[in-house]
């Protein structure tokens, strides 16, 4: 099915929000806030004050905030298949960012589809993409995995599998777990493993760090951590091989020394001496 130019069609819409800067937000995104019958999100509260702050008057456009949340999606399912059913406009938004990426919207979006409904999106902010793409960590290949199992064999599981992913691996983390996850990190990735901890995406304290596993250990230790988390973590790799750091890092700073930039030098010394890159661009940070 083709949406061709009409850009606020029929159907259930997920829409997203911005997750920090109200600048974030698309001008489809806006128009199908505007035409929808029903929005579904939730907080109608924050959802409020985003389309105050659009400039869009539900009252005159007579639309129905319907409050979906883990616990209460599947109750709105009729209503929102009654609207669907009477070719209106649905969005689904979220609190900030994009529905359905650890957040409600999955469940609308399959009992759309099993009904013949068209589903479209507005695309906009996603936390994790942002954080992957600020990372310096290879993009190549990526799995996000949300939140983590809070405890027991799921979580050991999901840990034992990070440990061993050779992809790019995307965590998001609530400030007061930030450090038990670091501390299990650890014990299953080893403390050299690099990462990056991403906060405040977008909006005025935002912060990117970068280091290894250990090294986010000693930071974390005499800074609190504040605000919603993304860690992305260095893919799995299986050799090392016998070459020192200090090798590695004499020839980074040759290369350096010869007008390379930082990244430049990592990508000649990672192929000149056939190591992992992950390795060379953490010796790089030191």
């Amino acid at each position: 099915m083709s949406l061709n130019n009409d850009r606020t069609a029929p159907g259930l819409w997920l829409v997203a929000t911005p997750i920090g800067n109200l600048g974030d937000i698309t001008t489809r995104a806006t128009d199908v806030l505007r035409a929808a019958s029903i929005i579904c999100c939730e907080d109608t509260r924050r959802t409020g004050r985003l389309l105050t702050l659009l400039g869009i008057d539900r009252a005159q456009s007579h639309t129905r905030l319907l409050i979906t949340n883990e616990h209460t999606e599947y109750d709105v399912v009729p209503d929102v298949l009654e609207a669907l059913s009477q070719n209106e406009v649905v969005a689904i938004v979220t609190d900030a960012g994009t529905p359905g990426i650890s957040d409600p919207g999955a469940l609308l979006v399959r009992a759309a589809i099993d009904n013949d409904f068209p589903v479209w999106s507005a695309p906009g902010a996603t936390a994790f993409v942002s954080a992957v793409i600020v990372s310096g960590l290879p993009t190549s290949r990526i799995a996000f995995d949300g939140f983590l199992p809070r405890s027991g064999s799921e979580r050991a599981q999901h840990l034992s599998q990070i440990a061993n992913d050779t992809r790019t691996v995307v965590l998001y983390e609530a400030p007061h777990r930030l450090v038990r996850t670091i501390d299990d990190l650890i014990t299953t990735c080893g403390s050299d493993r690099c990462i990056s901890l991403s906060r405040e995406i977008t909006k005025m304290h935002e912060e990117t760090w970068r280091g290894t596993l250990s090294e986010a250990k000693g930071m974390l230790a005499v800074q609190e951590p504040r605000g919603e988390y993304v860690i992305v973590i260095a893919p799995f790799e299986e050799s090392f091989t016998d070459i020192s750091d200090d090798h590695i890092a004499e020839a980074i700073k040759e290369s350096i020394a010869r007008g390379k930039s930082k990244k430049s030098a990592v990508d000649e010394v990672s192929q000149q001496l056939g190591i992992a890159r992950n390795r060379v661009y953490r010796i790089s940070l030191q």
